[in-house]
């Protein structure tokens, strides 16, 4: 299946939709009773006509729209709304602070704002005022305490989807969106502190859809089901999305973190996309109710792991050993993919780094874990291990319509329709990574003889953490550089579940560890809760060109920092 010939997002959808109109599309529960709704694909396109037809007396071609909601079936239809009226949606995430908000609507200067609940509605409308700035429109999913917001303005999902159900869109010709316009702008964080909105066109997602669909090709399912529940404000869930319209699937979202296990019984998807936390939690509650077991039960948990991991390896079983790996497919294997809903046939990582062992781990309990690499400049995915081809310490290959090469210091340079347009009103920065149309990723890597992509190292000064988010670590210390009793800092976090600091003391008064717990306290009431530090450690000694750490321009050598303090960095992810 090749999505060469459509021109834009929505055009996909409603092909997809003529072949399924009566059977199920997206799968939620409802906040209010507790029961399990499903829509059809039917539903999901009379949604997504009435919010067109209401918005295209609100908004024009290239306006931008923001979306700020938790996932749920409402986000897909108001993001191809916007798109049906030729403008732009720019997600943002639900735990991002009055001050992202306010930085946002300055940057990317929003016609009108669909929201979710109540509380994110307060918070960014106070945002807006905070700079003087006024929605044309807001559209709003669960009821409102009006009283709080005098607009005439503000509108109900819901009415909407009674008042303006019209067949078909009288207004436009889809054709019109072609695949070079922008479709959204995500942001994402800068290394120098300053979000960039990432400009991506429908043809660059489209060419990403392609090239996951080529790459799941082999996969034995027809009919795929996708339990959706990374934030859809993410270029990879985002796309991910889009991905599920064009393999015809049914979606289900998610409950919450806390009840991804229920909801995965009720899935029962076949492809599951996580970031490594995910993978990283799975690893470890495993492990953990393995250990506590005894006997029979503990010992054929770990040998299934030992011969798991011999077969995904390559090695060679004795015939003894054949045989017990064949009783631990029947009573480890099974029982386990049944806990995930019984079809799981691969689970994806992507958004940052997977531990090799967490990889090796999964892939010895049948549970196929393909790894991938991408960035949100690229829409996001560049490449993937392809399934029953996984090898663990790669990326996988690079994805069809992507190319990929090395340069001689070792960056990973990306070219395709899938990369960004540019950074909206960035054009500095964008000339600075985007050069002959290439990107520069920041990345530090290498092709095997295979054709598989190993990434090595990083560039670029910014965290990914384990749930994919990307952090600029250089926000955070000049924030705490700026209260006086701390000289300097360096926040750690790479593929890590929160943040860490290195802190060296301004050395004219002592202060004590609590003295600095309550600065550091005060500095994350002003960060996101991804951005926040949640553990310290104070420094003897400062960074200084003298001890190496720091350049002859006063930059940090933040490779050298954690090599000298790795034993105190790793200290802090130590279970108890």
């Amino acid at each position: 299946m090749s999505l060469e010939q459509y021109n834009n997002l929505p055009e996909l959808f409603f092909a997809k939709c003529k072949n399924n109109l009566k059977e199920g599309h997206l799968t939620f529960v409802d906040k209010n009773t507790h029961n399990k709704v499903t829509w059809k694909w039917e539903d999901t396109k009379n949604k997504v006509l009435a919010l067109s037809n209401f918005l295209n007396k609100k908004i024009n071609s290239g306006d931008r729209v923001m979306l700020v909601s938790e996932n749920r079936p409402e986000w897909l239809i108001s993001d191809l709304s916007i798109m049906i009226n030729g403008s732009i949606t720019v997600p943002n995430y639900t735990t991002y602070t009055s001050k992202d908000f306010e930085y946002v609507i300055k940057d990317c200067e929003p016609t009108g704002l669909i929201v979710s609940s109540q509380s994110l509605f307060q918070t960014i409308v106070q945002a807006a005022k905070n700079i003087n700035y006024k929605f044309n429109f807001i559209i709003h999913f669960d009821e409102l305490n009006k009283n709080l917001y005098d607009n005439e303005n503000l509108f109900s999902i819901n009415t909407i989807f009674k008042d303006y159900q019209i067949s078909e869109l009288s207004f436009l010709d889809l054709k019109q969106i072609q695949r070079k316009d922008p479709a959204c702008i995500i942001y994402t964080s800068g290394t120098e502190g300053n979000p960039k909105g990432v400009v991506l066109s429908h043809g660059g997602i489209l060419c990403n859809c392609d090239g996951a669909i080529d790459l799941l090709k082999e996969m034995k399912t027809n009919k795929h089901s996708f339990l959706t529940w990374l934030p859809l404000s993410h270029s990879y869930e985002h796309t991910i999305q889009f991905v599920q319209i064009a393999m015809e699937a049914k979606v289900f979202y998610a409950e919450s973190l806390e009840k991804l296990l229920v909801n995965l019984q009720d899935a029962k998807p076949t492809i599951m996309t996580a970031v490594p936390r995910f993978y990283n939690n799975l690893f470890h509650k495993m492990n953990m109710k393995a250990n506590k077991e005894t006997g029979l039960t503990k010992n054929i948990f770990f040998k299934t792991v030992e011969l798991g991991k011999k077969v995904f390896l390559g090695q060679k079983l004795t015939l003894v050993e054949k045989f017990i790996n064949f009783v631990c497919e029947n009573l480890v294997r099974k029982k386990i993919k049944k806990g995930l809903g019984g079809n799981i046939e691969a689970f994806v990582s992507g958004g940052g780094p997977l531990d090799p062992n967490v990889g090796l781990f999964l892939n010895s309990l049948g549970l196929q874990t393909l790894q991938g690499y991408g960035l949100t400049e690229t829409s996001p995915v560049v490449s993937c291990n392809p399934p029953f081809q996984v090898k663990i310490d790669t990326v996988g290959k690079v994805l069809k319509g992507v190319e990929v090469k090395i340069e001689e210091d070792g960056e990973i340079l990306v070219k395709g329709e899938n990369v960004m347009l540019g950074y909206w009103r960035k054009p500095e920065a964008t000339e600075k990574v985007l050069i002959n149309n290439w990107i520069h990723t920041g990345d530090i890597g290498e092709i095997d003889n295979d054709g598989y992509l190993k990434i090595t190292d990083r560039k670029k000064d910014i965290i990914v953490n384990a749930g994919g988010d990307n952090i600029s670590p250089a926000k955070i210390e000049n924030l705490l550089c700026l209260d006086p009793s701390i000289e300097q800092a360096m926040v750690y976090g790479d593929n890590k579940n929160y943040l860490v600091a290195l802190i060296y003391p301004n050395q004219e008064k002592k202060f004590n560890r609590d003295e600095i717990a309550n600065i550091i306290d005060k500095i994350n009431q002003q960060l996101s809760a991804i951005e926040k530090i949640k553990n310290f450690y104070l420094l003897d000694e400062g960074f200084t060109i003298e001890n190496n750490l720091l350049t002859p321009t006063m930059k940090l050598k933040r490779y050298l920092v954690k090599q000298k303090y790795l034993d105190v960095l790793n200290s802090f992810y130590k279970t108890k």
